[in-house]
């Protein structure tokens, strides 16, 4: 960072704007090629191809038949690549399990962010099928694609919310105030992810783990790691999204918020307008829209959620946990909007963001359980199936490990659940782009409010020093495999 950093605004200050943006995506492309550089060939190959495609869609959008066949292809270029990478190995297993055939395919090593990048060019093909793209280069494209602090775990940017800001040359005026807001949104986010996600966290893998080989896991275990879990996965990938926005900020560029407060929701559909904001934005805009929203009748448009939140379910993983996680959510939408639509009164606000929170916690056990045996065992568990005696408790340690590991749970869901989160911290100024008009609320008290003051600056600096001391192992990459 250091380097790049330094290399970036001397190339910035003494060379052409061109050139400091070279840099960054030489450094990109080395940060993504060190974990496996094999799979730089992938990801240039792709962005080269899909350049190509979009310059000429983007010329002949007007021609709606050629132009609709080479977005087509443009499409089938990119599933076709996460298709063989991804789903490849989920695709044979299930066919061998089906027939009697014995289909062997070789290991085949995910790469990468494959499924960010992915999304982010077919939006990018179907935005210039629409004549939405405007002209800028293809460095400026390839910078879009893979600028570092967003290319691992997203938030799945725009085009057109990125590629104008890699335009403008970085002024100097405004470098400082950028590092000291950078600075301190990563260091928040950090601070999610190895203080808060990583702690909690050890009370929730060995649940899974156990829930995996069959243990008959107690009423009190299986729920105390599933609570854990629904910590972990909150702050480890809301912390991701910190990271990125503050680490690009230190470049003089504003990506889109990903969270806001999922957890304060008071419906599923609010649920998804605060949770992975971007993903569920390119749902909605380039699938649920495509497949005809809900300009066909109500019913047509539960089934499009359906269908939209089955496949979002699979793009997180290739496994039926994955669509089994989707297919619940996407009940959970069509239940909510069937009873806006029929319901004859409103639940109190209370019992919604209770419900609602229920329910996203109950749909984590798919999507963290690493089969549907597991996913089946905990959910038993979670139902009394194991009960257990306090004696039983104490005498086989069970006690001690709840008792810490309600601690951390208690602690994460205050944090989640009632204080502010970090775009509201840093409002004043504007940490990351909306997604939706007002969505980051004024806090009602200002003090919260992020200012570059000495006290902010200490907090800064002892959040950051803090999350670095707490680095004494290797941090599990929840989003490895997305």
């Amino acid at each position: 960072m250091p380097i790049t950093l330094i290399g970036f605004y001397g190339l910035n200050r003494f060379a052409e704007h061109y050139v400091a943006k070279a840099w960054l995506v030489f450094a990109s492309l080395f940060f993504y090629g060190w974990w496996n550089p094999v799979h730089l060939g992938l990801i240039l190959s792709s962005v080269f191809a899909n350049y190509l495609i979009g310059q000429r869609l983007n010329q002949h959008y007007a021609q709606a038949t050629a132009s609709k066949r080479l977005l087509y292809f443009g499409v089938a270029f990119n599933l076709a690549l996460l298709g063989y990478f991804k789903y490849a190995g989920f695709l044979v297993d299930n066919i061998n399990a089906l027939t009697t055939a014995n289909i062997t395919l070789h290991r085949v090593v995910l790469p990468l962010a494959i499924s960010f990048f992915t999304f982010q060019q077919v939006a990018y093909l179907i935005d210039a099928r629409r004549g939405r793209v405007q002209e800028s280069g293809f460095l400026n494209y390839i910078l879009f694609v893979t600028f570092f602090p967003q290319l691992i775990a997203g938030p799945i940017v725009h085009h057109q919310e990125v590629l104008p800001q890699f335009l403008q040359k970085v002024s100097k005026g405004v470098r400082s105030k950028n590092f000291s807001i950078g600075f301190t949104i990563f260091a928040i986010g950090l601070f999610k992810k190895i203080v808060l996600a990583d702690n909690v966290g050890a009370y929730a893998t060995p649940v899974f783990a156990a829930a995996e080989q069959g243990a008959a896991l107690t009423l009190l275990e299986s729920w105390a790691g599933l609570l854990a879990y629904t910590c972990q996965i909150y702050f480890d990938f809301s912390g991701y999204s910190d990271m990125a926005i503050g680490l690009a900020r230190l470049f003089g560029i504003r990506l889109p918020l990903n969270f806001n407060s999922p957890y304060k929701a008071r419906c599923i559909v609010d649920f998804w307008r605060r949770w992975h904001i971007t993903l569920s934005r390119f749902l909605r805009d380039y699938l649920y829209f495509s497949l005809g929203g809900g300009r066909r009748g109500h019913a047509r448009r539960l089934a499009n959620l359906m269908i939209v939140m089955l496949l979002g379910g699979l793009w997180h993983g290739a496994g039926w946990t994955f669509v089994l996680w989707g297919g619940l959510h996407g009940s959970f939408l069509v239940a909510n909007h069937a009873w806006r639509k029929w319901g004859k009164f409103r639940l109190p606000p209370a019992i919604s963001w209770a419900l609602t929170l229920l329910v996203v916690v109950l749909a984590w056990v798919p999507f963290r359980a690493d089969s549907l045996a597991a996913t089946q065992t905990m959910f038993a568990s979670m139902a009394g199936a194991h009960p257990s005696s306090l004696a039983e408790m104490f005498s086989s340690g069970i006690f001690g490990f709840a008792k810490i590991g309600a601690s951390w749970i208690a602690l994460c869901l205050l944090i989640a659940v009632v204080l502010p989160n970090t775009s509201q911290i840093m409002r004043r100024y504007r940490p990351g782009l909306e997604t939706y008009k007002g969505e980051i609320r004024r806090l009602s008290m200002r003090r919260l409010e992020w200012r570059p003051t000495r006290p902010w600056a200490v907090f800064s600096a002892l959040t950051f020093l803090v999350s670095v001391l707490s680095m004494e192992q290797v941090s599990e990459f929840l989003y490895f495999q997305f």
